[in-house]
Formats: C-alpha cells, structure tokens, sequence
C-alpha cells in the first residue's frame, strides 16, 4: 500500500536527490577542473624541457665580400666573436660578462685601444661574451645581453665594437631588472643595426642554448673570474693594464713587436 497518496513528490525526498545531484555536479566539476590543471601543469613541463633540451641556433658571421684588407668577423670554436683583420700579428681575447662592472671598467680603459688596434691592423680581438651573472638580475640579463651580442655581430661585425662600448656604457645595476629587450633593440638600432631580423632575434632569445652551452664550456676551461684578458694566448694580471685607461696598449705593442 503507498505511503504517498494522490501521487504526491515527498518534499523531503525531492530535496534529498536535489543536494545529492548538487553534490555529484560539484564533484563531476572538480573533476574536470584538476584534469585541466594536470594537463596544463603537464603541457607547461614539457614545453620547457623540450626548450630546454632544444639543439638551439648557432651563429654564424658572414664575411663573403669583403677584401683581404678590411676588418671581418667570425665566431671562434669556443664561442667567441672575432673581430679583426686576417694579417694581424696580435690575438686579444677578452671574456666577459655584459653584467659585470668590472668589464664596464675594463671596457671603459681599454675600448678605444682595442678599437685602434683593430682599424689599424695591429690585432684581432676575440670577445667572449659568457652569461654567469643571470643571478644578479631578476631577468636573466646576462643571458640576454650575450645573446644581443651574437644577434648584432651576425648582422654586421664592422660596428660589433661601438655597439659593445654601448652597452657596457648603459650597464644595469647588479641586483635590478636589467635593461629590457626593447632597449636592448634601442641600443643595437643606435649603433646602427636598424634590421628588423635584429630585434626579432633580440626579442626571440635566438642563441640561448648556444649561449648557455658556451658559458659552461668556458668556466670548464679553468676562466675564474671576468674580464680574463689574454694577449697571443698570455693572461694579462697587471690590474693597471686592465683598469689603466689605455693600459692594455703597451702589451699589444710589445706581442706586434713595436
């Protein structure tokens, strides 16, 4: 016999199934929420070891049509952005680090000499531009700065030095931001690099990997500290040399034997 005459819905039963289908669609719902986040959290990791782990573009400077006689560029086994012309009887090889100020002051005593030197046929110079100081900025600046560097020297080496003067000339504080990507194309644009490939290549953090992979390589190789300054293959450690405005002349001389 029913205890529900006419045919009445119990309110109380109705209202039993209605919190208990509440309660299913909440849980359907949390459901579907944290399989979306495993999947994003699962997206999100493999994006960045296949980044990681990414072989990475290798720079490369073109010297095709320029004469025998005339300063050119090219990009040594190590890394290194040479800068000179073929029959220069010195090698000056600098590693640095575009957030360092001790290579702004390197920079600041010695550019003009390199410069010289490099016009006049006296030396090549091979700038190892490493990134070890991506600690000491929130924006990995090394990292991005070196890979600016690779960007404008395959572009065009011939303004490679200014624009290097130029950056160390606009270094950020050690422990800031770090100059942004757009004033790092500002930089290169008033060096002369107006190419859009130029900023695209900035903005793009073209050479990254290859720029991590370098860096190791060059600490592995014993480097210490920077700037590390080395004249036909001897390290200069005479701080007067380094830090003296124009110190670095003298052992360029001496190496071309004038």
């Amino acid at each position: 016999m029913s205890n529900n005459p006419g045919g009445k819905k119990n309110p109380l039963a109705v209202a039993e199934r209605a919190d208990r289908n509440r309660k299913i669609f909440i849980q359907v719902g949390v459901a579907v929420v944290l399989i979306g986040l495993v999947a994003a959290i699962g997206i999100g990791i493999a994006v960045k070891n296949n980044r990681k782990n990414a072989p990475g573009a290798t720079p490369a400077i073109a010297t095709s049509g320029q004469s025998s006689g005339a300063v050119q560029g090219s990009i040594t086994d190590n890394g290194a952005i040479r800068i000179g012309k073929p029959d220069a009887k010195v090698t000056v090889r600098v590693v640095a680090d575009l957030q360092c100020p001790a290579c702004k002051g390197f920079e600041a005593a010695n550019s003009k000499v390199l410069e010289d030197a490099v016009n006049n046929g006296t030396a090549v110079v091979e700038y190892n531009v490493i990134a070890f100081l991506d600690k000491a900025s929130t924006t990995q600046y090394s990292s991005r700065a070196a890979n600016a560097s690779y960007c404008v020297a395959e572009s065009d080496s011939s303004k490679y030095l200014p624009w290097l003067a130029g950056m160390f000339a606009q270094q950020p504080a050690e422990g800031g931001t770090g100059l942004p990507d757009d004033k790092l194309i500002q930089i290169a644009k008033d060096a002369g690099y107006t190419d859009p490939a130029v900023a695209q290549c900035i903005t793009d953090h073209k050479y990254d990997k290859y720029i991590q992979d370098k860096t190791k390589d060059v600490l592995n190789s014993g480097i210490k500290s920077t700037p590390s300054v080395f004249v036909n293959g001897k390290q200069i450690d005479s701080s007067q040399e380094i830090f003296g405005p124009g110190g670095l002349a003298p052992a360029i001389a001496a190496a071309a034997g004038q």
